[in-house]
């Protein structure tokens, strides 16, 4: 490709990227994103990175955001009583207490059994691993082998979307969570601060 046309066809390619993630109602890996396009990963990677820069520098209303294995194009949190109020939507999905500190174990936690979070928390868990698998939260990876082989369950992808997290190498350490408990409650994503909390403080009083 010669030198005058090179500039157009990226500026082509990069606007066919920004379409794809704008249509998709789920986050797009590099490899779909090869598959759909014919570009090599490396390339897209490039368009990608200035695709975020431009709608960082720009204010944009959306950005992107890599989340559960893949990128996607979201709305700026500052719009969402906006758009709420367009598509007169439900609040977005919160959750109890009891939900919180069982999802955050078996985040922390998995491949774990529902004893096993049982155990951490004090208390039965069924009914809150049965209504967070009904949300899409966690699924059942299989049975550990032992007696009786009960189910353990682990998070899924629609957890890292719905928390955006790239993968669960990006949730907090505890060390962190410490640090967060400190500041003012506000932020919607800051109510599981203290479930996640609750697992540390569990993990201390075993090793005691």
């Amino acid at each position: 490709m010669d030198e005058v046309n090179r500039p157009m066809a990226r500026k082509k390619d990069a606007a066919l990227i920004e379409a794809l993630l704008f249509s998709s109602v789920k986050p797009l890996d590099l490899e779909i994103l090869r598959e759909v396009t014919g570009l090599d990963k490396n390339a897209i990677s490039r368009i990608l990175t200035d695709l975020a820069a431009a709608c960082d520098e720009e204010g944009r209303g959306v950005v992107l955001r890599e989340v559960a294995g893949g990128y996607q194009l979201r709305t700026r949190p500052e719009h969402a009583d906006g758009i709420r109020r367009l598509h007169q939507a439900r609040p977005r999905r919160r959750f109890s207490r009891s939900s919180l500190e069982a999802l955050a174990i078996v985040a922390y936690r998995q491949p774990v059994t529902r004893a096993e979070v049982e155990h951490i928390r004090g208390v039965d868990c069924g009914a809150v691993l049965k209504t967070l698998l009904s949300q899409g939260m966690i699924r059942i990876l299989g049975r550990k082998e032992v007696a009786g082989r009960p189910m353990l369950y682990g998070t899924t992808r629609e957890f890292l979307e719905y928390f955006e997290l790239r993968d669960l190498e990006s949730l907090p350490t505890l060390e962190e969570i410490t640090e967060l408990e400190g500041e003012e409650p506000g932020a919607e994503t800051r109510g599981s601060t203290s479930a996640e909390a609750t697992v540390g403080r569990h993990e201390d009083a075993e090793e005691e």
